[in-house]
């Protein structure tokens, strides 16, 4: 068995491990194979199930914690733009604050989501017929969005609060929200949280893999690191522009606190429209895209570079089993 690679056949064959047996397929079965961004593997066994869920959560927390460490700053001056009502001041201090609690709650957020996504979309990619394959990755991008949201969400709400300077520390704005609020506080805004989120990661993700897809199949071989980077930045920027109104709300809801100057996200979007007008729906469009643009190109960068340092070790890891049976 050659090299695990970064790409998975939707249509697999019992046991491809020869000329021969290659032969045998013809020339139409071997044509009919689609690349997809993810590790190759053999027949699906538990086995492998469990080895992809664990080198999604291995890769998706170290792609998160870089990216989570590299933008901050970023991220901040988007929280408070959006979060400042009418003409409100935009203060340019403290742009690294909550970044320790918020590290604590991405790396956990960001390995489950890619640990559920990864099979995940293996498994639907099976389901799905060739052509539909979008709907595999948008359907992997909702439910790893849904399942690392019980995490997202109180590291959101902790991050955004400390950074318009309502809590100094993690452990401190856990402790009031929970007082004041319950712990139920500490997910408000998941509503409009999940409204946001789930479209957002299946249509960055749709958008990332089939655009490497097309661009593999134009190329004719695997991308490089730059390639990947280039269509994650492109993937992330679309995303984050379109998805800025639901962001918007979103934080609102999220750093109003026990004011609860808003009842709901209808509420809230008819709030922001009366008193400040429709463009407040667009407030850190800049920031934002920028942000989630170079995120994007991080993120899928070392996302991709991860899963293959973690692909080259099965072969070693197999060559010796193999030898100790002997």
């Amino acid at each position: 068995m050659g090299l695990p690679t970064l790409a998975m056949d939707n249509k697999k064959s019992p046991d491809i491990s020869s000329g021969a047996s290659d032969r045998r397929m013809g020339k139409n079965q071997i044509q009919r194979r689609t690349p997809f961004a993810s590790v190759n593997t053999s027949e699906q066994k538990p086995v492998d199930f469990l080895r992809i869920l664990f080198e999604g959560c291995i890769a998706g927390g170290a792609a998160g914690v870089v990216v989570e460490t590299s933008l901050y700053p970023i991220d901040t001056i988007k929280t408070r733009l959006q979060a400042a009502r009418g003409g409100g001041q935009i203060i340019l201090k403290g742009l690294y604050s909550g970044l320790a609690g918020n590290i604590a709650g991405v790396l956990p957020a960001s390995a489950i989501f890619v640990g559920v996504y990864e099979p995940a979309k293996q498994k639907l990619l099976k389901v799905f017929p060739e052509n539909l394959s979008a709907f595999a990755h948008l359907t992997a991008g909702a439910l790893g969005g849904a399942a690392s949201s019980l995490v997202r969400v109180p590291t959101e709400v902790i991050k955004q609060r400390m950074q318009t300077g309502q809590f100094t520390s993690a452990p401190n704005a856990v402790r009031t929200i929970v007082a004041k609020e319950g712990f139920r506080g500490l997910y408000a805004g998941y509503g409009s949280f999940l409204l946001r989120d789930l479209p957002f990661d299946a249509i960055q993700f749709c958008l990332y893999e089939q655009l490497r897809i097309g661009y593999k199949l134009a190329a004719k071989r695997e991308l490089n690191d730059p390639e990947n980077a280039i269509i994650g930045a492109f993937a992330g920027a679309i995303t984050g522009a379109v998805t800025t109104p639901l962001d918007v709300i979103k934080t609102r809801l999220m750093v109003q606190g026990s004011a609860n100057q808003y009842k709901g996200i209808l509420d809230c979007v008819q709030t922001i429209v009366r008193e400040e007008g429709p463009t407040a729906l667009l407030k850190g469009i800049g920031p934002r895209v920028l942000w989630i643009g170079i995120g994007g190109s991080i993120f899928f960068g070392v996302l991709e570079r991860t899963k293959i340092l973690l692909a080259k070790r099965r072969p070693t890891i197999q060559n010796s089993e193999s030898t100790k049976h002997d």
